[in-house]
């Protein structure tokens, strides 16, 4: 960047020596770079970060533009999934409850991952739930056996008794 002096100065400096007497006499001087700050923008960029300078307004593209679909979509199936991945390598779940989960999370199910964490923990309890109640009736079945075959053996033992009372009975009216 250049500044002349005046007028004059430009039509004498015709060949390079010229211009160099002229930079040497002060008629040209060489001007410093005029500042080109980011203060601005990067003041600007804080504010939006904090939420600032987004309303309606501000926006250009369409929602879909500014943050596609297919990206969040993208994101939280990698996240779900991730998380299942995670649970099945802790033996949380097993491998058909994983695969269940799998699709469903891909079926659009679940919103995010709280969501999927809360739809295993009640599948976990509903299932120990479940196994408790099958552990409770398997024991009321076999309690109910058990006294049904004390019963049917005694039953067995009294009808004995009195089969040979009656067989006594009726040996002594003979004889």
């Amino acid at each position: 960047k250049q500044w002349y002096q005046r007028r004059v100065a430009i039509t004498a400096g015709n060949s390079r020596q010229n211009i160099k007497k002229l930079i040497k006499d002060g008629l040209i001087i060489k001007k410093p770079q005029t500042v080109h700050s980011r203060a601005r923008c990067r003041k600007n960029r804080e504010a939006r970060r904090m939420g600032r300078h987004t309303g309606t307004g501000k926006r250009k593209g369409t929602a879909n533009a500014r943050m596609p679909e297919k990206v969040i979509w993208m994101r939280r199936m990698r996240v779900l999934r991730r998380l299942l991945k995670k649970y099945r390598e802790d033996k949380k779940i097993d491998k058909h409850m994983y695969h269940a989960l799998y699709l469903q999370s891909k079926g659009n199910i679940f919103k995010n991952k709280r969501v999927l964490m809360e739809h295993i923990h009640k599948k976990k309890a509903e299932s120990a739930r479940l196994k408790t109640l099958q552990e409770q009736a398997e024991a009321r079945r076999n309690r109910s056996k058990a006294a049904h075959e004390r019963k049917s053996a005694r039953n067995a033992q009294k009808n004995a008794e009195m089969f040979a009372h009656i067989e006594d009975n009726v040996a002594e009216e003979e004889s």
